[in-house]
C-alpha cells in the first residue's frame, strides 16, 4: 500500500495531499467544469465540491505514476479504500468522478468509463434537523438589537426564517434586489435561477431598522451594494454566519443541533404545518425538484408524531 494509506480520517488525508505538489491535471478538470456549466449551470458550491474531489484524487494519482485521465477502476476503488469516506461523502465523491469520466467518454478522449461498474453507497433518507417554533422565537430574540451588529444579526436571522433563502442567497444579498414597500426579496438561487419571495411583516420591520440605522453605521461612508455587511464593510461568509448562529442558539439555550441551514429547514417545516401547498413551498425555496421539497413532509409528519405521542393521552 502507498504512503498515504497512513492518514487516519478524512481532515489528515486531505491536508496530506493539500502539501503535495501541483498536479498535471488541473487543466482537464478546468475544461470538465466550464463544459457542465454550460450545459448545467452548474452553482459555484457544486464547482467548487466537484474541483476538490476531482483535484484530490489526481493528487493522490500523481505519486503513483497516473493521471486523472487515464485513471481506470481499480486506481477508483483503491482510492476510496484509502479515504474510507462515510457513504455520503462517497456518493458526492463518486458522483463527481462519474460525470467527469462520462464526460471524457463521450468527447472520445478515453474509451471507457470506469465508474460504470461502480454502485454507489445506499443512503438512507436523510430528514433535516429543524426547530420547534418556540426555539425559533428565542433564536430570534437572542441578538442585542442596541448594537449595531445585534440589529444586523437580528435583520438576518429574521429574513431567513420569514422567506427561507439559502445561507448563500442570505449572506451575497444585494441591496437592490430587496423591496420593503412590496414586502418581497428577489433572490438569485442555484443554477443562476431568480424567484421572488415575500418577505412579511416582521422581517420587513426589522430589515429596514437595519438599514435605517446599523448599516449606514457599518458602511462608514463606503459604497456597498450587498445587504448584510460586516464593520470592513464587505460581506459577510457562510462560515461566519454560520458561527453566529451557533452563538446565538447557546445564548439562547436552544438544546437542539443547529444546521447551517436550520431557519431554512424551520420555514418550510412550519409552513407545511400549518397548511401550506407542496407545490407553493417548491417555488419558495427554489427548488427544480418537487421530490427535493418532498423531505419537508416527511419532518412534518415525524414532528406530528411526536406531538402526538406526548400529549395524547393514549399517545
Amino acid at each position: 500500500m502507498g504512503g498515504y494509506y497512513r492518514w487516519v480520517n478524512d481532515a489528515d488525508f486531505e491536508r496530506g495531499l493539500a502539501e503535495a505538489p501541483g498536479f498535471e491535471d488541473e487543466a482537464a478538470i478546468a475544461r470538465f467544469l466550464d463544459r457542465l456549466w454550460l450545459e448545467r449551470g452548474l452553482s459555484q458550491n457544486t464547482q467548487a465540491s466537484y474541483r476538490s474531489d476531482l483535484a484530490l484524487f489526481a493528487r493522490w494519482l500523481q505519486p503513483r505514476g497516473g493521471s486523472l485521465p487515464a485513471a481506470g477502476e481499480a486506481d477508483i476503488k483503491q482510492y476510496l479504500a484509502a479515504r474510507r469516506l462515510k457513504a455520503r461523502s462517497q456518493a458526492r465523491l463518486l458522483s463527481a468522478l462519474r460525470q467527469f469520466y462520462r464526460h471524457l467518454h463521450a468527447d472520445r478522449q478515453r474509451p471507457d468509463d470506469p465508474t460504470a461498474r461502480l454502485e454507489s453507497p445506499k443512503l438512507g433518507l436523510r430528514l433535516p434537523k429543524t426547530l420547534g417554533e418556540a426555539d425559533v422565537e428565542k433564536l430570534l430574540e437572542a441578538p442585542d438589537v442596541e448594537t449595531e451588529l445585534g440589529l444586523r444579526d437580528r435583520a438576518m436571522l429574521e429574513l431567513m426564517y420569514a422567506s427561507g433563502l439559502r445561507v448563500s442567497e442570505l449572506v451575497q444579498l444585494p441591496l437592490p434586489r430587496l423591496d420593503l414597500r412590496q414586502g418581497v426579496v428577489q433572490v438569485l438561487g442555484k443554477g443562476g435561477k431568480e424567484r421572488l419571495v415575500p418577505m412579511g411583516e416582521p422581517a420587513v420591520e426589522w430589515v429596514g431598522r437595519y438599514i435605517d440605522g446599523a448599516r449606514k453605521t457599518l458602511q462608514e461612508g463606503q459604497a456597498s451594494d450587498w445587504l448584510f455587511i460586516t464593520r470592513r464593510g464587505g460581506p459577510m461568509t457562510r462560515q461566519n454566519f454560520w458561527m453566529l448562529i451557533k452563538r446565538y442558539a447557546q445564548q439562547a439555550g436552544i438544546q437542539a443541533t443547529l444546521s447551517p441551514h436550520g431557519l431554512r429547514h424551520a420555514f418550510a417545516t412550519h409552513l407545511l404545518e400549518h397548511g401550506a401547498d407542496l407545490r407553493i413551498l417548491q417555488s419558495l425555496l427554489g427548488h427544480a425538484d418537487l421530490s427535493t421539497t418532498q423531505i419537508y413532509t416527511h419532518v412534518a409528519k415525524a414532528r406530528l408524531r411526536e406531538l402526538h405521542r406526548r400529549h395524547h393521552p393514549r399517545g
